[in-house]
């Protein structure tokens, strides 16, 4: 998990489809409690970051329809 890409330089995409990977391992379980809990915070900081980056995504929308205006 060391050679992992700073959440924040991450697009949404790749934050989105790596946060489903986290997901899907921790569903499978099978891991260790140590390293459950850094994917548990990994996950947590991807979904902050896609959370981020919608809601910059909406604020950019709304800023262009009521430019329009």
């Amino acid at each position: 998990m060391t050679d992992q890409a700073p959440v924040e330089s991450l697009g949404y995409e790749a934050a989105r489809d790596e946060l489903a990977q986290v997901v899907a391992t921790l569903e499978h379980g099978g891991l260790g409690l140590d390293e459950s809990l850094a994917l548990w915070e990994r996950g947590e900081a991807l979904a902050t970051h896609c959370q981020a980056q919608l809601q910059g995504a909406a604020e950019r929308i709304e800023a262009a329809l009521n430019s329009d205006e």
